[in-house]
């Protein structure tokens, strides 16, 4: 059975749209763009959503592409995933940049990006002297396990 998180979300902006699942499987709800704008090739901007949400203590929501878009045209998500922390309260913006060699224009509607909700861990790191003594090492670095 999945887990359902209520999230508080407010719609702050005209033509804002709640986010949601295309398929009831789907690990992503689709987020659209409340507005007009043209991003022009090679360039980069935050394209607003026109939502605020109150993530709950203990989770963040993040920021995916949406396969299709990605495949489909030049626009990437530029800080892939982009992180909402739960003590974040201002308009959503998802950061678009356009890798395409001519402009591409979002239209009011137009699913940009999806939300995955996940639960946060806290990281305690311990200083050590020296990290090949613990466990097994691999060996080599980027790149290393071929093609």
């Amino acid at each position: 059975m999945t887990e359902i998180v209520n999230i508080p979300l407010e719609v702050c902006r005209e033509n804002g749209k709640i986010p949601f699942y295309a398929n009831e499987t789907d690990g992503g709800m689709d987020v659209s763009s409340p507005v007009d704008m043209v991003i022009p090739a090679g360039e980069t901007k935050i394209v607003p959503t026109g939502l605020k949400a109150a993530v709950p203590v203990g989770w963040m929501l993040l920021v995916f592409p949406r396969s299709g878009l990605s495949v489909k045209t030049g626009l990437r998500v530029a800080n892939s995933p982009g992180l909402i922390d739960a003590g974040y309260r201002d308009e959503i913006g998802v950061i678009l940049h356009n890798t395409a060699e001519s402009d591409y224009k979002v239209k009011v509607g137009d699913r940009i990006a999806q939300f995955v909700l996940m639960k946060k861990t806290t990281i305690s790191f311990t200083a050590v002297d020296d990290v090949t003594e613990i466990g097994e090492n691999r060996g080599g670095g980027f790149g290393s396990s071929g093609r």
